[in-house]
């Protein structure tokens, strides 16, 4: 059996099976390192090596974390949800859906311009999310829809617009590893042949909006005010102390380009302004950590899988097995190459990753088979993408699980990881395959 087939596919199965994500990449990994003549030494070597690679990010959350409590304790998500309530007014029906549509756009405009206009990913998340989850209870709107539409917000901008982190991505990550392979793509429109899987993006949203998850769910509102810790009473400044703090800690991570500086600046403000008292400070900061740890840890754990995944080799081997079943059939081999191309992200957990490994298998097989260039370049990169949403170990997933679930009532699995596999990758499939069979 293939490794990458043999760990990616123990993971998921164990995820699905409620083990926790951390337990399941290990497990994983190590099958995965074992199929692949690793040894057991060896794959422990190869998945200690890539532990250190998501500790900066593990880091960063927790700190953000740590924000968000501080956050919440300034009293923002009574203010918010305040507002909130008094546009429902009396029509509560046609209330309700306005607010309801309102938190959507706003969620889904900040996520499209976390990866362009203000490039901080998902580094949002953390701070806006959580003051909001007191509106999203109190209308009981469906948490599964908020992670579908910030997991569209987080991965569409990137592999159709080439600005921001689409331009990482399509420009010096996608297009220099197709040419790097022997293509010529001199004046070929990356966005154009990334414009029908982005569509593919955009139906799978459309859906779970509109159908899947249109109906409230009720949650326990309860448990969301004693995980917040706010104050029932709040005022303009501590109010205002909260939008220093939010728009300093933007500032810095722009400006020096981190997470962690950024996150501890704007707990910084709060401290020194009195909104969080010096003496509750140190179990406020605690606490934030204690909340955002399970996703730093489920980060970790990711890099470790990956640095198996890469090590045993077997990501060419799953391509050339896969070229036997190929043929001389475009269709075939553009079903195939996308299914492979699901197959490493969703391990892996990183489209950005994934598309260097398989660019250089898959450049020339492309070149084969008769792909023009524009097609190749539309196959690899909707390969890449897939995969990004609805991977246990993805930030596209976990990001909004993070802010999601600081009450214990969004599961990471079957809230975020399945909706948006099913809502996401499944029409990329669908509409990357077209692009190939048409471009």
């Amino acid at each position: 059996m293939n490794a990458v087939v043999a760990a990616v596919g123990i993971m998921l199965v164990l995820s699905l099976c409620r083990v926790h994500v951390v337990v399941a990449l290990i497990v994983g990994a190590l099958a995965g390192g074992l199929v692949g003549g690793l040894g057991i030494e060896g794959s422990l070597a190869a998945f200690n090596k890539g532990l250190g690679g998501g500790a900066t990010v593990a880091l960063s959350y927790a700190l953000l974390g740590a924000f968000a409590v501080a956050i919440a304790k300034s009293g923002l998500a009574h203010a918010l949800a305040d507002k909130a309530l008094a546009l429902v007014g009396r029509n509560e029906a046609k209330g309700t859906g306005t607010v309801k549509w309102l938190l959507i756009a706003l969620l889904l405009g900040v996520a499209v311009s976390s990866q362009n206009i203000l490039p901080i990913h998902i580094a949002f998340i953390p701070l806006l999310v959580p003051p909001l989850l007191y509106v999203l209870t109190k209308l009981q709107i469906d948490r599964r829809l908020i992670a579908c539409v910030i997991t569209f917000g987080l991965i569409t901008p990137y592999m159709f617009l080439p600005v921001g982190f689409g331009g990482i991505f399509l420009n010096d990550i996608l297009l220099a590893n197709v040419a790097k392979g022997g293509v010529d793509v001199a004046g070929l429109n990356v966005s154009e042949a990334m414009l029908i899987p982005a569509i593919g993006m955009l139906v799978g949203l459309l859906i779970a909006v509109f159908f899947s998850y249109r109906k409230k769910r009720v949650y326990d509102l309860a448990k969301i005010e004693q995980a917040e810790q706010v104050r029932a009473v709040y005022n303009p400044l501590s109010l205002l102390v909260a939008a220093v703090a939010v728009a300093a800690a933007f500032f810095v991570q722009l400006w020096l380009d981190s997470m962690i500086v950024g996150a501890l600046v704007g707990f910084v403000i709060f401290s020194v302004s009195g909104v969080v008292r010096w003496k509750e400070a140190d179990d406020l900061f605690t606490e934030g950590m204690k909340m955002m740890a399970m996703i730093g840890f489920i980060m970790i754990a990711a890099q470790g899988f990956a640095e198996v995944i890469n090590t045993t080799g077997d990501v060419k081997t799953l391509v050339d097995a896969s070229t036997a079943w190929i043929g001389n059939s475009k269709a075939i081999g553009a079903l195939l190459m996308l299914l492979v191309g699901l197959l490493v992200t969703m391990g892996i957990g990183s489209s950005f990753s994934t598309v260097p490994i398989i660019a250089a298998i898959f450049v020339p097989l492309g070149v084969q088979l008769g792909f023009s260039p524009l097609a190749i370049v539309s196959i690899i990169g909707t390969a890449g993408a897939l995969g990004d949403a609805g991977s246990p170990a993805s930030d596209s997933t976990l990001g909004p699980t993070s802010g999601l679930n600081v009450d214990g009532q969004h599961n990471h699995i079957w809230d975020s990881v399945v909706p948006t596999f099913l809502h996401y990758n499944l029409p990329l499939l669908v509409f990357g395959w077209t692009a190939a069979m048409v471009l």
